[in-house]
């Protein structure tokens, strides 16, 4: 079933409604499958594009002749094959346009407009339309005769366009529900394979590049070699380094982390390399550093990128020949540890500016591992929202919250600068903002993320200019809907054609008045 709500809150309704309404003077109406009325007409503070259909609707009777006028649909359904069918209403002269929101060959609904009458509309019809208004519908004389003033009147021209429109949003509902439905599936699909598959250690992923990562740590994890790891802040990093530490030969010893970027040098040549009694002021006994806590074990050195370039060249001298002098002492000793190293920063090229040494860059990249940023993995977001939902309720003693469709939309549409630590952040958030309540919607996201690309809809019709001739209008809609059609089929011209339903020679017609065809531009015509 479409879910009405969702889709009266797109951006493209939103945005055809506003220019039938504006353009026509007409109202749209949105109708399920077994005759429920789904838009904000039956509301009383509804604005009205129309102000007949708003007088309709404010008497005593108009809920009732909306409601015939949905029943005659019910009725007629059937032989409506597609087509936008013209409906006369109860007010004599008055019709209505109807669409049906076809999905899988099944009708889900149906999108209708009005109320409008043709150019011919004359006065005598006007006077009877007034005295059906009072007698019938006690609407008062002034009002009626306001709203059959109001009333639309159309031109067959404009009767052709508006149908037009009227079939546009029948099809981006229904384009709309086979997206979110595909969507939901695939939501459903990741958040029932959340298992051992998608985990190597404590990190979660799906990402084809994930996968990448896990099969190029088990190699890793089984050699000797120092690593190199880089990605963005919050990618995770450290979980990598850990990671291959504990499926190592080395697992079952130490593993020590150290960021360098958290000392000045001399305190992170003592934190590291350790110092002998009397070697500065405040140094009262000789203390270990890492390398030599860490030795038979790993040290996971991060921002290595942070390190000056003295410091570099006693990293290198410990990488390569295993030894090292503490702060103080003459007397080299030797350790084994396994190094890995990991950054944000190019390191290639602060090599050409001369930040970074590289011989020390070639000792630390034996191997390599390159981190995805969480973008770039959208869809290991529900995989993850999961993980950490279940890890803030169970550590906040709650049941276990849920996240609503909308809300892991705009989650799944968010670009996360911070990676994966600012996404277990926002989750910790949420549980919190949420409170009791057992469902997380929309509104407790972070202002950045919900209001992010402007919102989470798919848009073929944002930017469209509402001012204007009405035929430059169209031909722009036109133009937008060909043009990402085109490179949603990757400019498979049948295919695009069998979905807007039209012929393909139509369809490559309009591609060149519109100079949309990717070859010409290629060979810069």
């Amino acid at each position: 079933m479409i879910d009405w709500t969702t889709m009266k809150d797109l951006h493209v309704i939103q945005k055809l409604e506003s220019i039938i309404g504006e353009w026509f003077g007409v109202d749209l109406v949105f109708v399920d499958s077994n005759g429920r009325i789904q838009s904000d007409v039956l509301q009383k503070e509804h604005h009205f594009y129309s102000h007949f259909f708003k007088a309709q609707m404010h008497s005593a009777h108009g809920h009732h002749f909306l409601s015939q006028e949905i029943e005659k649909w019910l009725e007629f359904q059937s032989n409506m094959n597609g087509e936008v069918v013209e409906f006369d209403s109860f007010f004599k002269n008055v019709h209505w346009y109807c669409s049906e929101v076809i999905v899988d060959g099944e009708c889900l609904g149906m999108v209708m407009t009005y109320p409008f009458a043709h150019d011919t509309w004359t006065s005598d019809e006007s006077g009877e339309m007034i005295k059906q208004l009072v007698s019938e519908c006690g609407v008062p004389e002034a009002d009626a005769k306001e709203a059959c003033e109001k009333l639309a009147k159309l031109y067959p021209r404009e009767r052709n366009y508006l149908s037009e429109l009227v079939s546009v949003v029948a099809d981006e509902i229904s384009t709309f529900h086979q997206e979110i439905s595909k969507r939901e599936e695939r939501i459903s699909e990741l958040n029932s394979e959340v298992s051992n598959k998608y985990r190597y250690h404590n990190m979660i992923g799906k990402a084809k590049a994930m996968q990448k990562v896990y099969n190029l740590l088990e190699k890793i994890s089984k050699s000797e070699s120092t690593v190199l790891v880089q990605g963005s802040n919050g990618t995770g990093k450290e979980l990598i380094a850990k990671a291959i530490h504990y499926n190592s030969p080395r697992k079952d010893a130490v593993f020590l982390a150290q960021n360098c970027s958290a000392f000045n040098d001399n305190l992170l040549d003592s934190e590291l390399f350790g110092h002998v009694k009397g070697a500065f002021t405040g140094a009262v006994k000789d203390k270990k550093g890492l390398f030599e806590m860490a030795n038979g074990g790993t040290l996971f050195l991060d921002e290595i990128g942070d390190t000056s370039l003295s410091m570099q060249v006693k990293l290198l001298r410990v990488l390569q020949e295993g030894t090292f002098l503490p702060v103080g002492s003459t007397t080299p000793r030797k350790v084994n540890v396994r190094v890995i190293a990991a950054t944000n920063k190019p390191l290639k090229e602060m090599i050409q500016n001369g930040e970074f040494r590289e011989d020390l860059y070639y000792r630390l990249n034996v191997l390599h591992v390159e981190l995805p940023s969480l973008k770039d993995r959208r869809e290991d977001v529900p995989l993850l929202v999961e993980h950490f939902l279940e890890k803030r309720c169970a550590e906040a003693g709650m049941p276990t919250k849920t996240i609503s469709k909308k809300t892991l939309e705009k989650m799944i549409n968010y670009d996360w600068p911070g990676n994966v630590r600012q996404l277990e952040n926002e989750v910790e958030k949420l549980v919190v903002l949420a409170g009791e309540e057992k469902t997380i919607t929309p509104e407790f996201l972070s202002e950045q993320i919900v209001g992010f690309g402007g919102g989470s809809t798919p848009s073929h019709l944002k930017g469209i200019n509402t001012n204007g001739g009405l035929k430059a209008a169209l031909e722009e809609l036109e133009c937008l809907m060909i043009r990402e059609g085109l490179k949603r089929c990757n400019f498979n011209k049948s295919k695009l054609a069998k979905e807007l339903g039209i012929s393909r020679a139509g369809l490559i017609m309009k591609v060149d008045k519109y100079g949309l065809d990717k070859r010409k531009k290629a060979a810069g015509e």
